[in-house]
């Protein structure tokens, strides 16, 4: 398989677990299949589609309708799968969405990067295209964004999306494997242990 066709898979890859991911919280809020949809695909690329803009890049899914594709097929294996299920927890809610965060940390990244820009700001377009469509979701449904809830988020994705530029003159798919790996462990921590970056003190002085 050719390199590009392997990061291309990726990126579809990404995109299918984030419109699970939506699908997921379009469930636990009861939504109907029109707002599982809404939901699944808002996540899917609203992180995407506000990268290509800022950096002045056609939108990856106006130029290439297999994006909507992928997000419909996901989002109907979900509702299947989800009609022999009673029941769906947060963190299963909150683990697909760590997968997806990792995905999109390199892959944001990745894309900056080979349209020349510089590696800080590949690193903010990388924690931007893995963060904002999981923002976008959880306002939509009025949650309180997973960025906003003090345990690691947006930190995982700068890690991640570092350890991705350090290594990628070396190798692409090194760096999207070592990177996502890294932004997906730390992720994954946070939810186990709640890691998080204290720097307000509470009102009684205990933090």
């Amino acid at each position: 398989m050719e390199l590009t066709t392997f990061f291309y898979c990726f990126d579809h890859l990404g995109v299918a677990v984030f419109a699970i991911s939506g699908t997921l919280l379009a469930f636990r809020k009861s939504l109907d299949g029109v707002g599982a949809i809404v939901l699944a695909t808002v996540t899917a690329v609203g992180g995407g589609t506000t990268r290509d803009l800022i950096l002045g890049l056609p939108v990856f899914w106006v130029y290439d309708t297999y994006y909507l594709l992928t997000i419909l097929v996901a989002v109907a294996l979900t509702i299947i799968w989800l009609r022999y299920k009673a029941y769906i927890n947060e963190r299963t809610l909150l683990i697909a969405d760590a997968v997806g965060v990792a995905f999109f940390t390199v892959m944001g990244a990745l894309k900056a990067a080979d349209a020349g820009f510089s590696p800080l700001i590949c690193i903010v377009m990388g924690t931007m295209t893995a963060c904002f469509g999981g923002m976008l979701r959880d306002v939509l449904a009025q949650e309180r964004p997973m960025i906003l809830k003090g345990e690691l988020y947006a930190t995982a994705c700068i890690i991640g999306g570092a350890v991705f530029i350090l290594l990628v003159p070396y190798s692409q798919p090194v760096a999207i494997i070592v990177g996502g790996l890294t932004t997906l462990l730390i992720r994954l921590g946070a939810i186990r242990w709640h890691w998080s970056l204290v720097v307000f003190r509470d009102h009684d002085g205990t933090r």
